[in-house]
């Protein structure tokens, strides 16, 4: 389908803390890099987003604090706004919840569903709290962990054994607020009825999605339908939120899951008069960028509210990313275990471009990923200044040295095939990179600019123009070979400023600057092009684009990152509550994720996508011993193993530094995929992988025979 206007949204982030680096990895910086790439397409694009400002976790947090909700959310807008400013995420409106263009709106389409019967009206009981006057979520109910005797756990969880809880379970369960005994009260809400969508949902995204979305997005979404769909709650017992629209429901307000996507609709109201064109016309391409949280949300719930409403464009795609750790443990704001993005401006101020782009090339986007700080100074200084910003500046110095400082005229008469290849390199180039963005493979997208940098150092290199300007005097004719070397270098580096311009906009702008261009020349048809610099055109010294980041600078992060924890410990130690930065969970009352099958908050990943045995036939799994184990230099998370597979010895490489020290696992039998195809990681070829188990909080064991068995011997 022809799409004449394409909407772009990213999850509204929970105003109850500042945003971190796991967030930006996960949602804001794809989207933002998408949105970039479609604005230099020249397409009608909105990129849409705003706080979330709705929710239990902001009363509370308020309550603790002194201060009213409003305070709250106004102080966590205000970070969250500025630090995605800084980052160079370029929404074109960020809204908030609180505001009455959204009041209204959320509560026009809950009246609307009201009014076409679609609800369903339930009463229930629910602990409640008498000293607060509040019904009380999971997470702020404590009591005696019935598998490990923790007199703190939480109605959600144990956070000493690990168990999944709910308030029920809990011996001598107690209000965290005010330690007030509890007492159960009836109250009434209306219920969504999920499970009248399975049947459109199964064709829209079972049948419908299966080739088009990734793999992990329709893996849980197909789980979920399959598991069968129940009836969820859509209001709740609060005195912070959207007032509920009905004369008899005081006290009541929309459950934050029902009013947050609609803020999507709330915010391109307040940012166009033309809104319901890009969320009514069946013309618009509809793009919710998420983390993995969350694809239940965007995928099944809001599309079957938007079905149930009606005159709504669904989503064509939700291009989810998994969840990025920090240094080998999940990011957990409770503990401040959290690299935090307003920090960051401050600590490496003008370095936003590099965190966007280790955190693109680093993306989870197919699976958890780490976040360490030794990788982010490698991929910087090995990358971004050895190899991308190297190559401009060398264009740019010899420029100055060879050429007068003006860029040289392209002589065809002594053209080389070399030559020629380059061109088709800058060309063929932009098609690698739009087609790797348009499928929202960013992280490929993102290598291909790099690695069409390093194509031009390797040019550059085999041309080699200093030692042609050495024999000047009597062989003036080498002038022109000089010229057209560094013509196509300096034309290769205008294509790298608008290729790297939706990834690094920050530099992009800056190399505009350096060639004395206007920024229109970022827009993406002059992409390919070789004559985007005008000859003769004299161009300023250059300017280095990245600096190197220093071992000091890297040791100070990983020592803030542990002396935050500590002092979160220490703090929450002393409080029931999670204090600091509180953990952002939505979740309140009926249906409460924590005591439904397959929650999205769980720490199980959903069941893959249904394979024929014929598929699993073809891994050919084997037993082998590790005969030796040591580190692989400059990364931080390889081990390079010899094993014995009984028919022969041969070498794999398995990202479980972090885990395991090279001495423990010597002699140890491993499962491997013996017939996978070999690849290169840091130089060395890895033929082979080794299987592996992950806990629920994070930890590998090796996936390996329980009795020991014959090396080489078949996995069956």
């Amino acid at each position: 389908m022809e799409y004449k206007r394409i909407l772009i949204t990213a999850a509204l982030p929970y105003a109850n803390g500042p945003v971190h680096i796991g967030h930006l990895a996960g949602c804001y910086l794809p989207a933002d890099i998408y949105a970039r790439y479609q604005r230099a397409q020249k397409r009608d694009v909105k990129f849409v987003c705003g706080s979330d400002e709705h929710g239990v976790p902001i009363t509370i947090r308020a309550m603790k604090e002194g201060i009213t909700p409003q305070d709250v959310v106004d102080k966590y807008n205000a970070i969250i706004r500025d630090s995605f400013a800084d980052m160079g995420i370029a929404f074109d409106i960020y809204s908030r919840t609180s505001n009455m263009t959204h009041h209204e709106t959320s509560q026009a389409f809950f009246k609307k569903l009201y009014d076409d019967e679609v609800f369903e009206e339930r009463e229930s009981e629910q602990y409640y709290d008498e000293e607060k006057n509040t019904f009380l979520a999971d997470r702020y109910i404590v009591g005696t962990c019935p598998v490990c005797s923790n007199d703190n756990a939480y109605g959600d969880q144990c956070e000493k054994c690990g168990s999944t809880l709910s308030p029920e379970q809990l011996i001598n369960p107690r209000s965290a607020l005010s330690s007030a005994p509890l007492v159960k009260r009836k109250t009434k809400h209306w219920y969504f009825p999920l499970n009248k969508s399975e049947a459109w949902l199964r064709e829209w995204i079972v049948e419908g999605k299966k080739d088009e979305w990734k793999a992990n997005v329709y893996g849980q979404c197909k789980s979920w339908i399959e598991s069968g769909l129940q009836p969820r709650a859509m209001t709740r017992d609060s005195n912070w939120g959207v007032p509920v629209p009905l004369p008899d429901a005081q006290g009541k307000v929309l459950y934050v899951w029902f009013d947050a996507p609609i803020g999507y609709i709330s915010a391109t109201k307040e940012l166009t008069p033309q809104w319901a064109d890009y969320w009514c016309k069946e013309d618009t391409k509809l793009v919710h960028f998420i983390g993995k949280d969350n694809i239940v949300f965007h995928c099944i719930i809001f599309p079957s509210m938007l079905k149930a409403h009606g005159g709504f464009v669904l989503p064509e795609n939700v291009p989810a990313n998994e969840f990025l750790n920090i240094e080998g443990q999940k990011v957990s704001t409770s503990r401040n275990w959290a690299v935090w993005v307003d920090e960051y401006v401050k600590d490496f101020p003008g370095q936003q471009d590099v965190l966007r782009y280790v955190l693109c090339a680093n993306a989870p986007e197919s699976k958890d990923n780490d976040f360490t700080w030794k990788d982010f100074q490698d991929r910087t200084n090995n990358e971004l200044v050895s190899v991308f910003g190297n190559f401009v500046n060398r264009a740019f110095v010899l420029m100055h040295k060879l050429c007068g400082g003006r860029v040289p005229k392209l002589h065809e008469d002594v053209m080389d095939d070399a030559d020629r290849l380059l061109i088709e390199e800058i060309k063929s180039a932009k098609t690698r990179v739009e087609n790797n963005l348009e499928s929202y493979r960013f992280r490929d997208a993102l290598y291909e600019v790099i690695d069409l940098s390093r194509k031009g150092n390797k040019y550059m290199q085999d041309k080699q123009p200093w030692i042609a300007a050495k024999t000047l005097e009597t062989q003036p004719e080498n002038q022109k070979l000089i010229d057209n070397c560094l013509h196509l270098c300096l034309q290769l580096t205008a294509n790298l400023a608008i290729l790297a311009n939706p990834f690094l906009p920050f530099t992009a702008k800056k190399m505009c600057g350096l060639m004395k261009v206007v920024d229109r020349m970022l827009e993406w048809e002059n992409a390919g092009r070789i004559d985007l610099l005008k000859v003769g055109y004299p161009l300023p010294a250059p300017e280095l684009l990245f600096r190197k980041i220093e071992d000091g600078e890297v040791a100070a992060q990983v020592e803030k990152l542990h002396n935050n924890l500590k002092k979160s410990q220490m703090e929450n130690s002393s409080s029931q509550i999670p204090s600091s930065k509180v953990e952002n969970s939505k979740e309140q009352g009926p249906n409460s994720e924590s005591q439904i099958r397959n929650s999205v908050e769980s720490a199980y990943l959903p069941p893959k996508p249904e394979i024929t045995i014929d598929d699993f036939a073809k891994i050919d799994l084997r037993v082998a011993t590790i005969l030796s184990a040591e580190k692989v230099e400059k990364a931080d998370k390889l081990l390079k193993l010899e094993l014995d597979l009984g028919y022969e010895k041969r070498t794999v490489l398995s990202g479980i530094a972090m885990h395991f020290k090279p001495e423990d696992i010597v002699s140890k039998q491993v499962t491997v995929v013996a017939n996978l195809a070999p690849r290169k990681m840091r130089g060395i070829e890895s033929k082979g992988m080794i299987l592996m188990a992950q806990n629920l909080d994070g930890g590998l064991v090796f996936a390996a025979p329980i009795e020991r068995a014959d090396n080489g011997g078949e996995v069956r």
